[in-house]
């Protein structure tokens, strides 16, 4: 089946509109950056990000766009709280959303504009607007007249009365139309220098629709292959923008749409407003970028993803610790490659390139063939997530059925389960699952605690071998198994596992 991918605009799934070895270009909205990334900021990057992945794999040359909104007036009224500039606010958080999105490894994307340096382009834009009398200037602003716009309320499916009567719409006596939207904002007595910008309507910035439109063009073209962003951008957002763009432009503005489903709690919406975010910085004291990234990916991107039960300040999400748990699964099979192979997970070696002339076992090409039908309908990454558990259950039985961590056993099964194993890391890849094995989280120099671990393990061995030797009967045979489990219980209160295998007893930590 080819590549199939549901577009809000027409409301359904629909044949991918390039062909491989295309270009195809993408823009996903960015963050307004006035406070630290919370975890529902990174439910796009996170999903695009695997859609470039996976789009590349396929054989298309994606270009991929995240703006930053670097001026607004959420940006003015913080910096003022915090008795800061906007550009120094913004730069510092900025670097906050940079370094969640390394975290997670979202490393796809090309370019990150900032608002402020595309004001040219704004006001450029602004004016063919006011020029072909899709929008009009009124006391220092200038705003997009909707009743000139047809099409108006294509995207949500709905008229413009029925938009205006569910949305906030920011109220103006210098509007011709209530939902009329603002393309130019004129300075306000006491607003901060920086944050004033020349146009041919006065000193002012643009408004937060016109930003995207204009950013878009100047990377990416008059039309996009693709437009992302959450669900909650919808209207007015994206509303806004496809009808500026196209009213300027006159082209379609993007090809297809995709809205992601957003971050929601057993006790409602997460928001700022709300005072009950969790920041990424927070959330990553407990769970891994790498699990952080499987939550987001375990639910198919139109869905609502679960964060379970939390409230500020009570410990992890129920949602990110079952998928932690269910995380460990991949965490143990990527240690047992190691000790079957004697090579680490990270060095193994792929299939690579989707290639259709592998000679790889029937049941690893099965496997290879439902990831990639998940992904070709509708990028569904909740499906390819589930083939992983299934093609982990196969290499476990494998192993176990060959007995492949016997020491100096040899197989003609560990060269299937080399070749399942690469096909298992090659989907890892696709959705940017690193397998990373956590470092100790025991504090301390990293080779004293290595040291001082393989002391306890093997003092607990030469216990357990000592009460193996003793004679049925002799108490101190369960005295010296008594030693050996309160060794296990102990460091498991302090987060460390102990694994018994045929090569002998492995520590991990978390």
């Amino acid at each position: 089946m080819p590549l199939q991918v549901y577009s809000t605009l027409t409301r359904k799934k629909e044949a991918f509109p390039k062909k491989p070895g295309e270009p195809v270009g993408m823009y996903v909205c960015g963050p307004t950056v006035y406070k630290p990334a919370h975890i529902g900021h990174m439910v796009g990057p996170v999903i695009f990000d695997t859609v470039k992945r996976y789009l590349a794999y396929l054989g298309y040359k994606v270009t991929w766009v995240v703006n930053v909104t670097d001026v607004d007036d959420k940006l003015i009224a913080r910096a003022g709280e915090l008795k800061t500039t906007v550009p120094a606010l913004a730069e510092k958080m900025t670097a906050d959303y940079l370094e969640c999105l390394k975290k997670l490894n979202v490393t796809g994307v090309d370019h990150f504009p900032r608002a402020t340096g595309h004001i040219p382009q704004m006001v450029a834009m602004i004016g063919r607007l006011v020029e072909t009398g899709y929008a009009y200037p009124a006391g220092g602003d200038v705003y997009f007249d909707v009743a000139r716009d047809p099409d108006y309320g294509k995207l949500c499916n709905r008229d413009p009365e029925q938009l205006e009567a569910g949305s906030r719409v920011e109220v103006s006596d210098r509007k011709r139309n209530p939902g009329d939207f603002a393309l130019w904002k004129g300075a306000k007595p006491g607003e901060p220098p920086e944050v004033q910008f020349d146009s041919p309507w006065g000193k002012g910035r643009p408004g937060w629709h016109i930003e995207c439109s204009a950013m878009a063009k100047a990377l990416l073209g008059d039309t996009l292959d693709i437009h992302g962003g959450g669900l909650d951008l919808q209207f007015p957002h994206h509303e806004n923008e496809l009808a500026q763009s196209e009213s300027a432009n006159g082209v379609p503005f993007a090809r297809v749409w995709m809205h992601n489903g957003l971050l929601k709690m057993r006790s409602g919406k997460m928001a700022g407003s709300l005072g009950n975010v969790l920041n990424v910085a927070d959330a990553l004291k407990a769970v891994s970028g790498d699990v952080l990234r499987f939550f987001i990916l375990q639910t198919h991107y139109r869905s609502p993803i679960d964060l379970g039960d939390w409230e500020p300040g009570a410990g992890v999400p129920s949602g990110l610790e079952a998928a932690k748990a269910a995380f460990d699964t991949f965490l143990r099979f990527a240690e047992r490659v190691g000790r079957v192979l004697g090579t680490p997970f990270a060095a193994l070696k792929t299939p690579g390139g989707g290639s259709a002339a592998r000679t790889m076992a029937m049941r690893y090409v099965k496997r290879q063939q439902e990831f990639q039908a998940h992904l070709d309908d509708d990028f569904n990454t909740g499906g390819a997530v589930g083939v992983l558990f299934d093609l982990v259950r196969d290499l476990n039985k494998l192993a176990d059925e060959h007995k492949l961590e016997d020491p100096g056993k040899e197989s003609p099964a560990r060269a299937e389960f080399a070749e399942g194993a690469g096909v298992f890391k090659e989907m890892c890849g696709l959705l940017g699952l690193t397998l990373a094995t956590p470092a100790p989280a025991l504090g301390g120099d990293d080779k004293l605690v290595s040291g001082l671990m393989q002391l306890l393990i093997d003092l607990r061995g030469n216990l357990r071998e000592q009460a193996k030797g003793a004679a049925k009967d002799n108490p101190l045979k369960a005295a010296l198994f008594a030693q050996t489990d309160l060794i296990r219980s102990r460091l498991a209160e302090l987060g460390v596992t102990l694994e018994d295998r045929p090569g002998g007893t492995t520590w991990r930590a978390g």
